[in-house]
């Protein structure tokens, strides 16, 4: 798209479904690679990633080629199928339905990649839901608890 500039910082957030504990420190690094390569396949640039074992957190330069829930899309379906193909998840892995994505300034960029890698340390302080329940109303955005990430009934 020539002559098309933007500067789009985006935080995408995303649960493994039932915020089960499935994501393990063992290959945690081989999926943020696979999940990298689709994020830089799809011209898009990533900034930071990492998680722990419910979900992840992924900082994105996006590119205004992609619709966001489209790489998402592409993110969850392709990295889920990943995991199963490659039987390192104890039982069939799924994403939860959903994400959220906050945007960011270019000044507040730095201070979003430390909080992405410092995730383990900031969970031993506040549940994920805590956390996400935090950004929505952080960035004021109107949800209805009945809908946020599902636990195992």
């Amino acid at each position: 798209m020539s002559n098309t500039y933007t500067q789009l910082h985006i935080q995408i957030v995303f649960a493994v479904k039932y915020r089960k504990n499935l994501i393990s420190n063992s290959w945690k690094e081989e999926l943020y690679k696979y999940m990298s390569g689709i994020i830089e396949h799809k011209q898009h640039k990533l900034l930071c990633i990492n998680g722990v074992q419910d979900h992840i957190h992924i900082l994105i330069g996006l590119r205004p080629h992609q619709a966001l829930s489209d790489l998402v899309r592409d993110i969850k379906r392709s990295s889920s199928l990943w995991i199963n193909e490659h039987k390192i998840s104890q039982g069939k892995f799924a994403w939860q339905e959903g994400f959220g994505a906050f945007s960011y300034s270019k000044s507040h960029v730095p201070n979003v990649i430390r909080y992405i890698q410092n995730q383990e340390e900031h969970h031993q302080k506040q549940t994920f839901l805590d956390e996400y329940k935090a950004f929505l109303e952080k960035f004021e955005v109107d949800y209805d608890e009945r809908f946020l990430f599902k636990e195992l009934e």
